[in-house]
C-alpha cells in the first residue's frame, strides 16, 4: 500500500481536529437565549415565588400575626349581669315568677373591664413585634429558598456542562481513533494505538451515563423547590449570572448590609423588641386593673334606683409577679444574646463566602487566560506531531485528557462562584 496516498486523508483528518479542539474554547454551553424554564436562574426565582407551598404559608402565617395586633389593644367585651331578687315574691300575694317586672325586684349591672394605663399599648407593641417576626420569617425563607435555587441551578450547570464537554470530547476522540486506523492502515503506527482510542471512548460513554443521572437528579432536585413533579422537564442551562465587580464584595460593606437588611437578624431584633415590651408589661401588673359598672334597679316595672360600681384585683401574690418579671427579664437577655449571636454568625459566615468567591473567581480567570490556552496549543501540537510521527499515543491521549481536565476546572470554578454568590445573597438579604 502507498503511504504517501494515505497521509493527505490522515491531514484532512489532522484539520478536523484542529477545528473540533478550537471549537472546546468556545465554552460547553451555548449563549443563545432561550425562553423555556429553566434556560436561567431568574425564571426560576419568579416560579418559585408564585407557586412555592413553604412561601405560601409563612405568608398566611403573617397575615394571621397581622390580624391579631387590633385584638391585643382592645378592650374586652362588656359584661350585663341580671339579677333577680325575692323570685317567691314573699310578703305579697303573688307567688313564685322569673319575669323583671313580676318579681320583688331586679337588678342589672353593666360592666367594663379597663387594664391599667399603658397596658393595653404594651400588648399593641408586642402583636406588632411578632408581626415583624412573622414578616422576617417569610423574607428569611424566600433568601433561603432562592439561595437553594441559585445553588440547584449552579449544580445543573455544572451537570449539564460536563455532559455536554464529555460528548465533544468523546467526538473527538472519534476522530483520533479514524487518523489512527488511517496511520495503522499505511503500516505508520501500531493496531493498540487505536484499540486505546476505543477503550477512551467506550470509559467517556460510562462516564456519561454517571453525568446523565446526575443531571437528571439536579432537574428533580430544582423541580422539587419549585413544586413541580420530579420528572417534570427543564430547558437546558444557558448561561450564569454575572459576578458583581471585585470591588463591590467588600466584606466590612457586606456585613453592614446584612445588619440593615438580613431577615434572620430582623427576626431575632423583632423578637428582642417584643421581649422588652413584655417585660415592661410583666412589671404593669403590679398595679390593679379596674372593672367600672352601672346599676339600673327595676321593681314592678320602673326604674326605681341607680347605682355605680368599682371593682379591682387586689395584686398581693408578689411572689408570683416576682417570678413573672424575673421570667420576662431572662427572655430579653436570651433574645439579646440570640440576636448578637446572629450578629456574629453573620460577620463570620460572610468573610468566609467572600474569601471562597475571590478564590472561584480568581481561579476562574486563570484557568481561561493561561490553563486553557496552554492545553488548547498542547493538543494541537500534540495532534500535529502524532500525524508527522514525532509523538507516539500515549502523550496524544495526555494532551487530551489534560484540556478535558482544565475545561471541567473551569466550569468547576464557575459554579462554585454562583453557589458562594448565592450564599452571600442570603446573608446580606438581598441580591447584589
Amino acid at each position: 500500500m502507498n503511504t504517501q496516498r494515505l497521509l493527505p486523508g490522515a491531514r484532512r483528518w489532522g484539520s478536523h481536529l484542529l477545528l473540533a479542539a478550537a471549537l472546546l474554547g468556545a465554552g460547553p454551553l451555548t449563549t443563545a437565549a432561550a425562553t423555556e424554564l429553566g434556560s436561567n436562574v431568574q425564571d426560576l426565582l419568579d416560579q418559585a415565588r408564585a407557586q412555592n407551598p413553604e412561601l405560601a404559608l409563612m405568608r398566611a402565617e403573617a397575615e394571621a400575626a397581622t390580624q391579631r395586633v387590633q385584638p391585643a389593644a382592645a378592650l374586652p367585651d362588656p359584661v350585663l349581669r341580671v339579677e333577680l331578687m325575692n323570685v317567691n315574691n314573699y310578703g305579697n300575694e303573688a307567688g313564685f315568677n322569673l319575669l323583671p317586672s313580676k318579681v320583688g325586684e331586679t337588678k342589672y349591672t353593666l360592666m367594663q373591664m379597663l387594664p391599667w394605663p399603658g397596658k393595653l399599648g404594651l400588648r399593641r407593641d408586642i402583636a406588632n413585634a411578632d408581626v415583624r417576626q412573622a414578616q422576617a420569617r417569610t423574607a428569611a425563607a424566600w433568601t433561603e429558598l432562592a439561595m437553594r435555587i441559585k445553588t440547584a441551578y449552579a449544580r445543573y450547570y455544572l451537570a449539564a456542562g460536563n455532559e455536554r464537554l464529555t460528548r465533544e470530547i468523546l467526538d473527538l476522540m472519534q476522530r483520533v481513533e479514524q487518523i489512527a486506523q488511517a496511520r495503522y492502515a499505511g503500516g505508520l503506527v501500531a493496531q493498540q494505538d487505536a484499540i486505546r482510542a476505543q477503550l477512551e471512548q467506550t470509559a467517556m460513554r460510562s462516564e456519561l451515563i454517571m453525568l446523565e443521572s446526575d443531571k437528571r437528579q439536579q432537574r428533580a432536585r430544582l423541580n422539587a423547590l419549585l413544586a413541580r413533579d420530579a420528572g417534570a422537564p427543564l430547558a437546558e442551562p444557558q448561561a450564569l449570572r454575572p459576578l458583581p465587580a471585585p470591588g463591590s464584595l467588600d466584606a466590612a460593606m457586606l456585613a453592614q448590609r446584612a445588619r440593615a437588611n438580613n431577615p434572620q437578624l430582623a427576626s431575632e431584633e423583632a423578637r428582642l423588641a417584643g421581649a422588652e415590651k413584655n417585660r415592661e408589661l410583666a412589671r404593669r401588673n403590679r398595679y390593679p386593673d379596674l372593672t367600672v359598672g352601672l346599676q339600673p334597679t327595676q321593681m314592678g316595672s320602673r326604674i326605681t334606683s341607680w347605682g355605680i360600681m368599682v371593682e379591682m384585683n387586689i395584686p398581693l401574690q408578689q411572689t408570683t409577679r416576682r417570678s413573672q418579671e424575673a421570667e420576662a427579664e431572662a427572655m430579653v437577655g436570651a433574645a439579646r444574646a440570640r440576636a448578637q449571636n446572629v450578629a456574629n454568625q453573620l460577620a463570620g459566615e460572610l468573610g468566609e463566602s467572600v474569601a471562597a468567591l475571590d478564590a472561584a473567581r480568581r481561579s476562574e480567570v486563570l484557568i481561561a487566560t493561561q490553563s486553557l490556552p496552554q492545553s488548547e496549543l498542547s493538543l494541537r501540537s500534540a495532534i500535529a506531531a502524532y500525524e508527522n510521527g514525532k509523538l507516539d499515543f500515549t502523550a496524544l491521549l495526555e494532551a487530551q485528557r489534560q484540556i478535558r481536565k482544565t475545561r471541567q476546572e473551569r466550569l468547576k470554578a464557575q459554579a462554585e462562584a454562583q453557589m458562594r454568590l448565592a450564599e452571600i445573597e442570603r446573608l446580606v438579604g438581598e441580591e447584589l
